[in-house]
């Protein structure tokens, strides 16, 4: 989000109004931005601790907030961009992770719809940033293309552009893989 965007003095949004705005927005969103930072992050620990780091940043940003109906979309693109700085360490963060913990159903019941969502989540991570970007903003969030538009900072024609040439890139990777 733009200077154009942050900017009010504290004097204009007060202290209540942005905990307020916080609040509302966690309730709202945490859940939805958790599984958003999963498609991006390898484990669900760093998926939440981004999530949570993109709220803390946002509560101490928060009063130069002046568009509160965009600061959704001002929590979406910290989440990404904490995401894209997560993965250029990824290397670090590989030794220093903990062993993931095992799921208690059981491995039959879901290893066929664990293949096809490790196919896809292999074949989202290999397309262009923007393109994964608008694709997941897109279909898994269900955003409009104004919205993504909005979260990225696009243009709607450059949204619909990365979402064709996202889905055409994922149905060739996916066709190769059967």
């Amino acid at each position: 989000m733009g200077s154009a965007e942050l900017g009010a003095s504290a004097e204009t949004t007060g202290v209540d109004t942005v905990d307020a705005l916080v609040v509302r927005l966690y309730q709202a969103e945490s859940g939805r931005l958790v599984q958003m930072a999963r498609w991006f992050v390898d484990d669900m620990t760093a998926a939440e601790d981004l999530v949570q780091e993109a709220f803390i940043r946002l509560a101490h940003n928060g009063h130069r907030i002046r568009d509160q109906d965009r600061a959704a979309a001002y929590l979406r693109s910290i989440v990404i961009n904490l995401a894209r700085d997560h993965n250029r360490r990824a290397l670090v963060s590989l030794r220093h992770r903990p062993p993931a913990q095992q799921d208690d159903r059981s491995a039959e019941d879901h290893a066929t719809v664990r293949e096809d969502i490790a196919e896809v989540v292999a074949a989202l991570r290999v397309l262009p940033h923007r393109q994964r970007d608008c694709v997941v903003l897109r279909y898994y969030l269900d955003l409009p293309v104004d919205e993504i538009a909005r979260t990225l900072g696009l243009s709607r024609n450059s949204v619909k552009t990365h979402l064709t040439r996202g889905l055409r890139n994922l149905s060739a990777q996916l066709g190769e893989l059967r």
